[in-house]
């Protein structure tokens, strides 16, 4: 007999943002309320601020959510939030080694880069130039078999909005740790330049992806429409790539379907099982 779903799950999100205002958190809200709505399930929901104010979660939570952030993923090293935050990590993934009920962790962009850092595995640098836009990221052989990803297709499309990157994965080290390359940066054949590693699956447990699945296509266009903000696009990126990052927010098969699928297929797979 299949085992009954619990109703009731504790989400703990992870607020990396450091009080700077954004979309990411909007986003992630509306997301766990209307998974909740959807299945019919009450999802408790508990912020953290971590940068400001040191805060981690306990362990008493069902699923950890930590977000994108401003700023250097370097210069924190050996901050006191850093040394909390990586405490925390430390401590969910000795839980997860002794515990039969496993709590899994979803890493966004700036959280991306630290993990990356904490666990070895590849060189975190600045970027020659900052990315911004809606960009296709590829599937490595290992990011095929990744279900999170089953409902997206290869190429699928991110928003990526960053001034720093993982490059140079190194194999030894992601082999030690059991962890997966699952997608790249696209291939720019006339830049050469190392290819940036855009989601790890760090263990069974800790999935990490350097884009933004959280953004939304009708949030991010109105962002994009406030005077400031377009002034500011077009002044950096030029015309040229403002109108053609709104339209393809309008495309149903771009940022709307990476928004609809991502995360909500990474709660299925934690609540309803892959």
């Amino acid at each position: 007999m299949k085992q009954a779903i619990k109703q009731h799950w504790k989400v703990a999100v992870l607020d990396m943002y450091e009080g700077v205002p954004n979309e990411g958190m909007r986003c992630i809200r509306e997301i766990l309320r209307n998974y909740g709505a959807a299945h019919g399930l009450q999802l408790e929901v508990q912020e953290y601020e971590v940068r400001q104010q040191q805060l981690v979660p306990d362990l008493s939570y069902d699923i950890y959510l930590s977000t994108g952030g401003p700023g250097s993923p370097l210069e924190s090293e050996g901050s006191r939030w850093e040394e909390a935050y990586f405490g925390f990590v430390q401590a969910l993934l000795e839980w997860n080694e002794r515990e039969a009920a496993k709590k899994p962790m979803l890493f966004i962009c700036h959280s991306f880069q630290l993990m990356c850092r904490y666990f070895g595995l590849g060189t975190v640098c600045e970027r020659k130039s900052p990315a911004f836009g809606v960009f296709p990221v590829h599937r490595t052989g290992e990011g095929q078999a990744e279900d999170t990803f089953r409902y997206l297709p290869d190429p699928f499309y991110i928003v990526d909005s960053r001034q720093w990157q993982v490059i140079a994965p190194q194999p030894e080290r992601l082999e030690a740790l059991g962890a997966e390359v699952l997608a790249i940066e696209k291939e720019r054949p006339h830049v050469p330049l190392e290819r940036a590693v855009m989601a790890i699956r760090f263990n069974e447990h800790f999935l990490g992806a350097q884009f933004h699945p959280e953004a939304d296509a009708a949030g991010m266009h109105k962002y994009l429409q406030q005077e400031e903000k377009k002034h500011h696009v077009i002044s950096r990126y030029g015309e040229e790539k403002y109108t053609s990052i709104l339209e393809q927010l309008a495309d149903p098969e771009k940022i709307m379907l990476t928004h609809q699928q991502f995360i909500p297929t990474f709660l299925d797979d934690v609540i309803f099982g892959s």
